[in-house]
């Protein structure tokens, strides 16, 4: 089972979602960013390090939202959930088309990738 971390970023009671781009696996699907978490690395640095990687932003991890367990065709992935807040540096897009700045109530517009289903779920039953 493959560990991904995922950041649900907040700001002003608004979510970040990306959509994954063209050339990546799930191309087109919406989901909260983050990435495989590296041998000896805790999830919480993987979030430091691929939010910076894929967003070209820093940000603080904060606490443990959920996990979700799902099989895709290429393997199973375990992915894990934290609150995070933007700390500093300017967006730029490596793997994603776009990125928004969603109300929880406006997540169920978006096509998710399976994994961060669940996740948009608990989003929407609590306020962020």
């Amino acid at each position: 089972m493959i560990e991904v971390a995922a950041a649900i970023i907040v700001n002003g009671g608004k979510i970040l979602i990306a959509q994954r781009a063209e050339n990546q696996n799930l191309a087109g699907k919406w989901e909260f960013p983050g990435g495989k978490v590296e041998s000896g690395e805790t999830p919480e640095e993987c979030l430091v390090r691929e939010i910076k990687e894929e967003l070209g932003i820093k940000i603080e991890v904060d606490k443990f939202f959920a996990e979700s367990i799902y099989r895709y065709a290429t393997g199973t992935i375990k992915l894990i959930a934290y609150k995070a807040r933007w700390i500093e540096g300017e967006y730029k897009l490596s793997v994603h088309s776009q990125i928004k700045w969603v109300k929880p109530d406006e997540l169920k517009g978006y096509d998710f990738a399976p994994a961060d289903v669940s996740l948009v779920k608990k989003l929407k039953d609590e306020l962020v």
